[in-house]
């Protein structure tokens, strides 16, 4: 569930637009913008310090009041825009909602337990998804979901969004998204390829009709009557 720590975040307008946002930056300022449904989008700014310690604290899942010229926002944090080599903010977006309106959010999936699978056959657990889409109130929205793999004895098993057990509350939206699999080791894998490649091929080349043996003859090759 979000956290019971109340999460406030102290921002101001930005009048500051464009390429010289870069200036903002080296100063220790991050350009964001509020946004939402019924709400105007809204240029602000923030401290990069402030922004970095609530950072360490709280995720994207957990509700922000940004507080702007005194007014107090609920938003969730969206499309943080970082420096693909040193990782720096560059940007942020503050998606505003309602506390009473229902919100669809991506929730990560942590996994509990041990496969017997994985030990028994030297199975590889893989995830085709590590995060389900819920819906709920934001208050109800939670940080992270657990699904137990201890029931995966064989391989081949799978485990979909169904499995979830979801707080009162928070409806999953894809229940049949397959969550965790239990799939053969690679190399077991690669000679079932190899082996299912060469039998396709033995198909391929299958001996013609015996000799001796008469081919059905085409419309036009019958005799007159």
């Amino acid at each position: 569930m979000t956290t019971e720590t109340k999460a406030v975040l102290n921002v101001a307008k930005r009048e500051t637009l464009g390429k010289k946002v870069k200036a903002m930056r080296r100063a220790g300022t991050v350009p964001a913008n509020i946004y939402g449904r019924h709400v105007e989008s809204l240029a602000v700014q923030v401290q990069f310090d402030e922004l970095r310690s609530l950072l360490r604290h709280h995720n994207r899942n957990d509700i922000l009041y940004v507080q702007v010229d005194g007014e107090e926002r609920p938003t969730f944090m969206r499309d943080i825009q970082r420096n693909p080599v040193s990782d720096k903010i560059l940007h942020i977006d503050f998606l505003q909602i309602s506390l009473t309106e229902k919100v669809r959010m991506e929730v990560p999936i942590h996994i509990v337990g041990k496969a017997p699978a994985v030990e028994t056959y030297g199975g590889i657990l893989t995830h085709p998804s590590t995060e389900v889409m819920v819906e709920a109130l934001p208050l109800d929205i939670p940080n992270m979901l657990e699904i137990d793999v201890s029931g995966l004895t064989e391989i081949g098993q799978t485990l979909h969004a169904s499995d979830l057990v979801a707080p009162e509350g928070v409806t999953i939206i894809h229940p049949d998204a397959t969550l965790v699999r239990v799939d053969l080791p690679a190399a077991e894998r690669a000679e079932e390829t190899e082996a299912a490649a060469e039998a396709a091929e033995g198909e391929e080349g299958a001996a013609p009709a015996a000799e001796g043996e008469a081919a059905p003859a085409a419309e036009g090759d019958k005799k007159d009557e």
